[in-house]
């Protein structure tokens, strides 16, 4: 009971625009693309609706493995790129070394990308 009275209390609870309707697209970027694709955006369910069972791989898992295999490949390539320069570069001048650093230090990239990629894909769906 509030202090002046009654207080008024609300008859439902409040719920998000997502709960609200499975079939709303709510994303910018969702409604951007129906829009120019030609589609009409509100025959379409948003992507965030679809149910665990459809997928193949959960986002979650696969960012999971994705995660673990970049952590991976960094401590694999940093240890092969140190070896390689402790045998190949050991008489080499300084800016040898700088050179090879620099290089190998951005080269991990390339893998890393892929990796990345694959996780940031919309997850397939089960043929019915």
């Amino acid at each position: 009971m509030c202090p002046t009275g009654p207080c008024k209390a609300r008859p439902k609870p409040l719920r998000h625009a997502v709960a609200a309707s499975r079939r709303h697209p709510t994303t910018l970027a969702f409604s951007v693309k129906a829009a120019m694709s030609g589609v009409d955006a509100s025959s379409r369910s948003h992507p965030a609706a679809d149910t665990m069972e459809d997928q193949i791989m959960p986002v979650r898992l696969k960012k999971l493995i994705g995660t673990v295999i970049i952590v991976a490949l960094v401590v694999l390539y940093a240890l092969i790129a140190t070896t390689i320069a402790s045998y190949r570069l050991a008489e080499s001048a300084w800016y040898v070394h700088m050179l090879y650093f620099l290089f190998t230090g951005i080269l991990w990239i390339v893998p890393a990308m892929f990796v990345i990629r694959w996780m940031e894909r919309p997850p397939k769906h089960r043929q019915s």
